[in-house]
């Protein structure tokens, strides 16, 4: 079975490279040419150096080469879309688009989300752009028989990256005993997904012909309160976190520069929990081992070892202090409000 990643060095695609490795898979992946020392590319894999954003180029660099399969991890926009079916059609036998369970209407209207939920977000430009390249390329399976799979992860993480709102800034914070802002109420259940339960979902989509034309998305089965998740954190560093919380239409006032303001107002605030039933119909393989609370430990043993990588980020840092202030002052605002109640009530 030989196979393409476009990307292949990311927080999710290494996982399915080494899985599909694991698997006895010929690999290829394009991107760049650059490296990630945090995530190496397994012994074994053939890397080809060609610009993913230029169709001619990705063109020359595959040259006359047939896949069986190849896996898009950087398709983001209908214009990225548009440039995979004008390169790959009619060069490899399956397509697997790589999309985002963000895509799925919030706030949800029923649980769990199944693949047939609404596809509707407001609040994430990100997840608007993934719906219109994922309509593209339904409609070229449509008109065009283009062999598309589509693929929707949620909030996946391994063991070099946090699946925290301000990376290994908020968990730095929460391993030294500092004050962390949780929007909201910190009791929506939220789910997070090791990469490696990722990969044994989506490579078991690789050369599976029936599951052309169909998407899905792969995810953990275990959902937990936001609380929760920054409990196992503290659990993990060895300490207590200490959490305040901030109703989050807070957030685009005090932190509109905030790269993380978005993602939570159109997705983290709010509940998410997933329906694998199909996943596991086609791949009966899939089955999701890795708790948080083992990712947790598993994060906090690679920070240990590889302090160069996970240092905190200043300005980030200076966001989240900023948050707290926010915290701070609104109580203030409101303190005077609870003493005349008291007053009326007297």
């Amino acid at each position: 079975m030989k196979v393409l990643y476009i990307g292949g060095t990311g927080t999710i695609s290494s996982a399915c490279v080494t899985e599909s490795v694991r698997q006895g898979m010929d690999v290829h992946i394009v991107n760049r040419g650059q490296t990630s020392a945090r995530r190496p590319v397994p012994d074994g894999v053939t890397t080809i150096v060609g610009d993913v954003q230029d169709g001619e180029s990705v063109s020359r660099a595959v040259g006359a080469t047939a896949y069986d399969c190849v896996i898009d991890f950087l398709s983001y926009t209908a214009e990225d879309a548009m440039r995979s079916v004008k390169v790959l059609a009619g060069r490899t036998a399956q397509y697997i688009h790589i999309s985002s369970a963000s895509i799925y209407h919030k706030p949800i209207r029923t649980a769990p989300i199944v693949e047939s939920t609404a596809r509707h977000n407001p609040y994430l430009p990100y997840a608007q752009d993934k719906i219109a390249a994922e309509d593209v390329l339904l409609r070229a399976y449509a008109e065009r028989d283009f062999p598309v799979t589509i693929v929707r992860p949620s909030h996946t993480y391994d063991d070099a990256q946090p699946p925290l709102p301000g990376d290994w800034t908020t968990w730095d914070r929460v391993a030294r005993g500092a004050a962390m802002v949780v929007p909201g109420d910190g009791t929506n259940l939220w789910t997070l997904t090791h990469a490696a339960d990722f990969a044994v979902g989506l490579v078991g989509l690789i050369g599976n012909g029936p599951a052309v034309g169909e998407d899905f998305h792969i995810t953990s089965d275990e959902a937990l309160p936001w609380n929760e998740i920054y409990g196992a954190v503290a659990r993990a560093s060895g300490t207590s976190a200490l959490l305040l919380h901030l109703p989050s239409e807070f957030l685009p006032v005090i932190a509109p520069d905030w790269s993380w303001t978005n993602g939570i107002i159109g997705d983290l605030q709010h509940t998410a929990l997933f329906d694998n039933t199909k996943i596991r119909r086609y791949v009966p393989a899939f089955r999701p081992v890795i708790t948080f609370a083992e990712g947790a430990r598993r994060l906090a043993a690679w920070r240990t070892r590889h302090p160069e990588w996970t240092r905190p980020d200043p300005g980030t840092d200076s966001i989240l202090d900023r948050l707290v202030e926010g915290h701070r002052l609104a109580r203030a605002a409101l303190a005077p409000l609870t003493s005349q109640s008291s007053e009326e009530h007297a």
